[in-house]
């Protein structure tokens, strides 16, 4: 057996890793695009990491677009075989993948024009709406915990990990002519006693584990800690300053988990008479989503809604907006209002929008919620850039940059390691950090090494180990 680390390696977007079985058979561990990697972005998403046709089969984690963003470009360019995957991360696909090619061809059109003044070649999508559609029909749904064959000598289980709705480590059973191996692949793995999601469930003993390295140098607040944070942002900005308070959140996962706890703040009497936006159409329709699979939330979810509000994500301060005007006419708003929206790196999306509205006004507030890239726009903001540039605009930094770290869907080092217990250290014969920048898998390495596992690897990209 070998493994191939194809993306995210050294990096936390861009995930996508190969299993070469001693046949030359290949499956392969999600699909993801790369994101907030500034002008090498584009790039990164265009190179030729695999021959479609030498793969049989992919398995996908979860629905982010850092782990199945180019599932449509790999059906374009020749995939034919099937996509596993849970049945809720189908369904999130299914709106997540026609937005992202939405986003392709926009941006294609939009460079196109500038192009064709300047005399340049015109650009290409990485794929369209209908090669979305048809990766989309080439999904395989399979309950979670079940015990699928995907080809001859390879078993998968996809065990929920607590992440994101949908969410699940795979759990591989490969046999060899002489041989047989189990690999564990983490994927995003979530956070115990979570805003919205159940615990992750805990693994079985695995020879090879590929593990995510997010957060593998850093400890969470608790997420009581979050919402108090989120509460004295909010009223900071909307009472004492009366300005905006801006909040840029992923459409799926993060903006859900926002919407839930202004919800329960409100519910309490807590949040001043203003008006909550959120606005993204993706968001909506993620919501929906999520009010269709609220099974799979936590119990904290499930005891809300027999009280007082039925709907965790829907209460009368709540206003969903879809509408492309209806989104331009929130920055004529001169009242102090919180506004959610996506993206969550900032780099693209309605809240680029907002941010640049709102940026030079010292009355606002730009509260951050999540991971960013360094060199997205999100990352400069938090890194303390006094001037940055929106849509070839410089503007000055005036408005306040907070962030809550607590938040995160992504497990700290301790949460790793705990996620990892059932294993015994010392049967893991290998275990693989990826989804990390390398300083913090570095780290997280040194963390693993406390606790027993001693052969850990923190691949290169397009690096190969034979097991």
């Amino acid at each position: 057996m070998k493994i191939k680390f194809a993306g995210a390696a050294k990096t936390v977007t861009g995930s996508k890793h190969i299993i070469q079985l001693w046949d030359n058979k290949q499956v392969m561990l999600d699909c993801g695009m790369y994101q907030g990697m500034g002008k090498e972005t584009h790039a990164l998403n265009s190179e030729d990491f695999a021959d479609p046709e030498s793969i049989s089969a992919i398995l996908l984690s979860h629905a982010h677009i850092d782990h199945s963003g180019l599932l449509p470009k790999f059906v374009k360019d020749g995939f034919k075989g099937a996509i596993f995957c849970t049945e809720a991360t189908h369904a999130l696909c299914e709106i997540m993948l026609r937005d992202s090619a939405y986003i392709q061809e926009a941006d294609v059109r939009y460079s196109n024009k500038r192009n064709s003044r300047e005399g340049k070649e015109a650009y290409e999508p990485l794929y369209t709406h209908e090669d979305a559609i048809q990766a989309l029909e080439q999904f395989i749904i399979i309950e979670e915990n079940e015990v699928v064959p995907i080809i001859d000598g390879v078993k998968a289980r996809f065990i929920p990990n607590g992440h994101i709705l949908g969410s699940a480590a795979i759990f591989l059973e490969i046999d060899e002519i002489s041989e047989q191996h189990t690999l564990l692949y983490t994927a995003d793995i979530g956070r115990y006693n979570a805003t919205l999601m159940k615990d992750p469930e805990r693994p079985p003993q695995a020879d090879y584990i590929i593990c995510e390295s997010t957060y593998g140098d850093r400890l969470h607040d608790h997420t009581i800690d979050a919402e108090q944070e989120l509460l004295n942002t909010a009223l900071h900005t909307l009472k004492e300053k009366r300005g905006k308070l801006i909040i840029p959140a992923f459409s799926l996962g993060r903006t859900q988990e926002l919407v839930f706890a202004l919800n329960k703040l409100d519910l309490h009497g807590l949040l001043p008479e203003v008006r909550i936006f959120v606005d993204s159409p993706l968001a909506i329709d993620a919501t929906d989503i999520m009010r269709r699979y609220s099974n799979l939330l936590n119990r904290e979810v499930e005891r809300f809604k027999s009280g007082t509000r039925s709907d965790p994500f829907g209460f009368k301060k709540l206003i969903y907006v879809k509408e492309k005007h209806h989104s331009q006419r929130i920055n004529t708003l001169d009242t102090p209002c919180i506004i959610i929206s996506a993206s969550g790196m900032a780099d693209a999306g309605r809240v680029k929008h907002h941010i640049y509205h709102s940026i030079e006004e010292a009355k606002n507030t730009i509260l951050f919620v999540g991971y960013a890239e360094p060199n997205s726009l999100a990352g400069r903001l938090q890194n303390g850039d006094k001037k940055v540039t929106i849509y070839g605009d410089e503007r000055k930094v005036k408005a306040e940059i907070q962030y809550i770290k607590s938040l995160s869907a992504h497990a700290d080092y301790k949460e790793m390691i705990q996620y990892l217990s059932g294993n015994d250290s010392g049967k893991v014969k290998r275990l693989f950090l990826v989804h990390g920048e390398e300083k913090v898998s570095e780290k997280f390495k040194e963390h693993l090494k406390d606790n027993g596992y001693h052969n850990v690897v923190i691949p290169d990209k397009n690096r190969t180990f034979s097991t």
